[in-house]
């Protein structure tokens, strides 16, 4: 059974990391981080792979252009 991690986790991680990214290494560093076999679920989608959680952040607007890439700020994750 895949572990299930909220994608708030993954923007968390994002912010500790104080560096930026593009989609491939996002994508490496959540697996690294949370395995391969790794879901991700938010408050209204379910059942994503890495790739599919990036889709699905960039696609609400989560992640804030930097000169070099991208990353999140604690103001884009919701609290709830």
């Amino acid at each position: 059974m895949a572990k299930m991690i909220h994608g708030h986790e993954v923007l968390q991680m994002m912010i500790d990391s104080q560096g930026t990214f593009n989609r491939e290494t996002l994508e490496a560093a959540i697996i690294g981080r949370f395995g391969e076999d790794a879901r991700f679920f938010t408050c209204s989608a379910e059942g994503m792979t890495a790739a599919q959680l990036i889709d699905f952040l960039d696609a609400k607007g989560k992640f804030e252009s930097r000169d070099e890439g991208f990353n999140t700020t604690p103001d884009r994750i919701c609290d709830h």
